[in-house]
């Protein structure tokens, strides 16, 4: 199973690319958002995801480790095949991805296409508690954060509230409504306006108690 590939980008079509390794040819199909980021003759790597069939093997690419856990993760949803699935992520990044289904946002979803707003529920029910995995995993730093631009504010601050004894759901949507409000807030922003948003709600249950 082919789990990576480094090449040169010997053609860029209208959903993938063919990758040169060493004088041999992978055609890998890519989401919209990575397509534009490749060019002819550029030296790339990709993270690759295998699907094997009776019929063919087909390689799906992405830049980034993270767009490739959002396509294994969007492709467990019935009704999400791999074309709907790269559709997806060629409209919605990382940190869009966590916003939505955050706040329940189905138009978001409906902007794919092939996506409409049966499918769009379903992607929000199902997705809603398998979605922590993916935004609570470690940022990377120095030079790889650079380049892995997508949902590093977000997921540093739902796993600081996390850490300090939160639920991942509630983590999760706190932090998502706060970003969704000011897309340039820094992470120390982020936290803080969760803690906002949730410190009340723990008063409350121990008023409760």
């Amino acid at each position: 199973m082919i789990a990576k590939l480094a090449g040169v980008i010997d053609e860029v079509n209208s959903d993938a690319v063919i990758v040169d390794v060493r004088g041999v040819g992978y055609l890998v199909f890519c989401s919209a958002r990575t397509l534009s980021r490749l060019s002819h003759g550029q030296s790339a790597q990709l993270y690759i995801e295998t699907h094997v069939r009776e019929d063919h093997i087909h390689l799906y690419g992405f830049q980034e480790q993270s767009e490739r856990d959002w396509f294994r993760l969007l492709t467990t949803v019935q009704g999400v095949g791999t074309k709907v699935a790269l559709a997806i992520l060629s409209v919605l990044d990382a940190e869009k991805l966590m916003h939505a289904i955050a706040a329940a946002d189905k138009a978001a979803f409906t902007q794919a296409p092939g996506v409409g707003p049966k499918l769009a529920s379903r992607l929000i029910g199902e997705l809603k508690d398998k979605v922590n995995a993916i935004a609570l995993k470690p940022v990377a730093t120095g030079t790889a954060a650079a380049n892995e631009q997508e949902g590093g504010a977000t997921q540093d601050a739902v796993s600081a509230l996390v850490n300090l004894g939160y639920a991942p759901s509630d983590a999760l949507s706190v932090v998502a409504q706060a970003a969704g409000k000011s897309p340039d807030a820094s992470i120390e922003m982020l936290i803080k306006a969760g803690l906002a948003e949730l410190g009340p709600r723990e008063h409350r249950r121990e008023e409760r108690g």
